[in-house]
C-alpha cells in the first residue's frame, strides 16, 4: 500500500502532468487519507467502462485516466483491424465531459484510428444510433448517467451499437489492464489530427436521421394531431442532454402544449436544483410537479442527464393528484399500446418478440402471452437487450417489437441498441393522447391493465455494506443463500431456485435441475408460489447488494400488502 505515496510524488513532479493537476495535488499535501484514496489503486475499468469522482489521481476521473483507458481500447481496435471504421464519441452535460471527449478522440487519432465527435452534448441513445449509422467499430459516451455531480464516466459501445458484451468486454478489459504506465499512452495535437482527416466533427446530419427514426416509431400520428391542442405535457431534462431532442420530436409530431421546467432546462454539470439527478427519485420532480399544477398538465416527464431513462407522473382526475409510475409501469403502458395497436392494424411482424431483464415485472409475460408474442428474458443490463436484437438479425429468428428493464429504461424500434428516453417520452405522450381521446388518463389505463392482467407490483431494496468488510459480507450473504436456500419467503413457498452463477434452475418440489440458459452471473432468483418472485445480486460497481421482488395481487391493496410482507422477510 505504501507505494501510493511514490505515485503521488510522481504526479506532483513529472513534466507529463499539467500545472492544474499539480496545483490540485499540492493542496492535499500532508492529508494522508485523501492522498491514499486518490492513489491507492487504478480507477477500475469495469465491464461497462469507467466511472468515478472527477479529480487528480489514479483513482479519479481525469484526462490521464481517460487517456489510459482509451489507449487500451485503441490497442483492441487495432487487433480487430477497426482503424478505418473509426469510433463515434458523444458526451453529456457533466463537468469535464468536453475535455474527456477531446482526450479520448486525440488518443485514438494518435493510434491511427478515426474519431467522429459530436459538436456538443447529445443523448446516449443517439450515440448508439450513430455507431451503426456511421459504420463505426466502436463508440464512447462520456457520462456518469444519474450519479451525483462529483462523478463522470466513460461507457464503451461495439459495432452493433450496444454497450460491450462478451467476448469484447473481457478482451477490452484485458487490453486496458496491460496499459500500466503513461509512457505507453499516445496523443497528438488537434490541428494535426484534423489535417490528417482523423478528427471529424459530426452533428446536424446525424440529429436529422435520428429524428426520422424516432418518428417512425409512432403508430397513430393522426391521434396525436387530433389531440395536440388538448393535451398538456410538462417536461424536465434535469440539466442534461434531453432538452433539444425531446422538444424537437414532440414538436415535429405536432404536440402544441409542452412546458419545460425553466430552472432545469439549461445543461449544467453542477445540477444546481437537484443533488441527485435521478428520475427515479421523487425529489427530482419537485419543480416539474409545481409547474404541472400551475398549467394543469396531463403528464409530467423527466429524463436523466444522458437521456436514456425516463421518470413519469400523471394526473389522476378522480383525486386531482399526480400519481407516480415506476419504470415497470411506464414500460407496460408502452408495451401494451404497441402490441395492441400493431395487432389491431395487422402491422405486427411475423415472429414478434418482447425482451425484458429477469428483474423486470412479470406483467410483461402476461401481455406477451395475450398477444401471442415471444417473451425473452436476459440478465440485468440493457446491453443484453441490445444484444438480442443483434442475435435476431444474425440468426433470423425473431422480430424485436419492444424491450424494457425495471430501472426506467426501454426501447421501441431497432435504430438504437440502448435504452432511449427520447423514444419513451414520445411513445408515452402518444399513449396519453390515445387515452385522452378515449376519455381516460394514463392512470385509468394502468388500472384497466391491472384489471385485465392482474395487480402486479414490484419493489427494489438496496443494502449498502461499506469498506473491505462490506465486500466480504456481501460474498458471505450470497454463499449462505446458496448453501441454505429458504423454503418460504414472505409467506410464499419457494418453488424453484435459479442460480445464474452455476447456470442451474432447481425445482424444489421435484428436485429436477435444468439450465438457466443465460451467461454466468452472480445472481440468485427465487420463483415463489402465487406468481411472486424475488432476486438478489451484488452491484457490479458499488459495495451494495440489491433485492428485487414482485407479487401479483387481486387488488392494489392486496398487492401492496403482499409486497410489504415479502420485503420485510427479505431484508431480515
Amino acid at each position: 500500500m505504501s507505494n501510493y505515496m511514490e505515485t503521488y510524488k510522481q504526479w506532483c513532479t513529472d513534466p507529463y502532468f499539467d500545472a492544474d493537476t499539480k496545483a490540485e495535488l499540492k493542496k492535499i499535501e500532508g492529508d494522508q487519507a485523501e492522498i491514499e484514496d486518490r492513489f491507492y489503486r487504478q480507477l477500475e475499468f469495469g465491464t461497462g467502462g469507467l466511472r468515478g469522482v472527477i479529480g487528480a489521481g489514479t483513482n479519479r476521473m481525469n484526462i490521464y485516466t481517460v487517456r489510459q483507458a482509451t489507449q487500451g481500447l485503441a490497442n483492441y481496435i487495432i487487433s480487430q483491424n477497426g482503424q478505418e471504421k473509426g469510433v463515434a464519441i458523444a458526451h453529456d452535460s457533466r463537468i469535464m465531459s468536453p475535455e474527456f471527449t477531446e482526450e479520448a478522440a486525440l488518443c485514438l487519432n494518435a493510434n491511427g484510428i478515426k474519431a467522429y465527435v459530436f459538436d456538443s452534448l447529445r443523448p446516449t441513445p443517439e450515440l448508439s444510433f450513430a455507431v451503426r449509422e456511421l459504420g463505426c467499430i466502436s463508440g464512447i459516451v462520456i457520462t456518469a448517467s444519474h450519479n451525483p455531480r462529483e462523478y463522470n464516466g466513460y461507457k464503451v459501445y461495439w459495432e452493433d451499437g450496444a454497450q460491450i458484451t462478451p467476448p469484447h468486454d473481457k478482451n477490452i478489459l484485458a487490453e486496458v489492464a496491460k496499459v500500466t504506465s503513461f509512457d505507453q499512452v499516445k496523443t497528438m495535437a488537434k490541428e494535426e489530427a484534423v489535417a490528417a482527416g482523423l478528427y471529424n466533427v459530426i452533428g446536424k446530419e446525424i440529429d436529422d436521421r435520428y429524428m426520422e427514426e424516432l418518428k417512425k416509431q409512432s403508430i397513430h400520428p393522426e391521434i396525436i394531431k387530433e389531440m395536440a391542442k388538448d393535451i398538456k405535457i410538462v417536461y424536465t431534462p434535469l440539466h442534461g442532454t434531453g432538452n433539444l431532442p425531446v422538444r424537437r420530436v414532440l414538436k415535429e409530431l405536432g404536440f402544441e402544449h409542452v412546458y419545460v421546467v425553466p430552472e432545469q432546462e439549461k445543461p449544467d454539470g453542477n445540477f444546481p436544483t437537484v443533488a441527485y439527478p435521478n428520475p427515479e427519485s421523487p425529489k427530482a420532480f419537485e419543480l416539474a410537479l409545481k409547474l404541472a399544477k400551475e398549467v394543469d398538465a396531463d403528464i409530467v416527464l423527466a429524463t436523466d442527464p444522458d437521456a436514456d431513462r425516463l421518470g413519469v407522473y400523471c394526473k389522476d382526475t378522480k383525486s386531482g393528484e399526480y400519481v407516480t409510475f415506476t419504470g415497470n409501469m411506464s414500460g407496460m403502458l408502452i408495451a401494451e399500446y404497441i402490441l395492441r395497436e400493431k395487432t389491431a392494424m395487422g402491422t405486427m411482424p411475423k415472429n414478434p418478440a418482447l425482451v425484458e431483464t429477469i428483474v423486470t415485472t412479470d406483467m410483461a409475460k402476461a401481455i406477451a402471452k395475450a398477444y401471442g408474442v415471444k417473451l425473452i428474458e436476459v440478465l440485468t443490463g440493457f446491453k443484453y437487450i441490445g444484444e438480442q436484437i443483434k442475435f435476431f438479425e444474425q440468426q433470423n429468428t425473431y422480430d424485436y417489437v419492444f424491450g424494457l428493464e425495471e430501472s426506467y429504461g426501454c426501447l421501441a424500434g431497432t435504430y438504437a441498441r440502448d435504452k432511449d428516453a427520447c423514444v419513451a417520452v414520445m411513445m408515452l405522450c402518444e399513449v396519453a393522447s390515445w387515452c385522452k381521446k378515449n376519455n381516460m388518463t394514463l392512470w385509468d389505463e394502468m388500472l384497466a391493465m391491472y384489471e385485465k392482467y392482474g395487480y402486479y407490483r414490484e419493489g427494489l431494496e438496496t443494502k449498502t455494506l461499506k469498506g473491505i468488510d462490506g465486500a466480504a459480507q456481501i460474498q458471505e450473504l450470497m454463499s449462505n443463500s446458496r448453501k441454505n436456500p429458504p423454503k418460504t419467503l414472505g409467506g410464499f413457498d419457494v418453488l424453484a431456485v435459479r442460480d445464474y452463477k452455476e447456470d442451474t434452475r432447481k425445482d424444489t418440489v421435484t428436485g429436477e435441475v435444468t439450465k438457466t440458459g443465460l451467461p454466468e452471473s452472480n445472481v440468485l432468483y427465487y420463483e415463489l408460489s402465487d406468481n411472486a418472485w424475488c432476486c438478489m445480486r451484488p452491484s457490479g460497481t458499488e459495495p451494495k447488494i440489491k433485492y428485487y421482488f414482485g407479487v401479483k395481487g387481486s387488488s392494489l391493496e392486496d398487492a401492496e400488502k403482499k409486497l410489504a410482507v415479502l420485503k420485510e422477510d427479505l431484508l431480515k
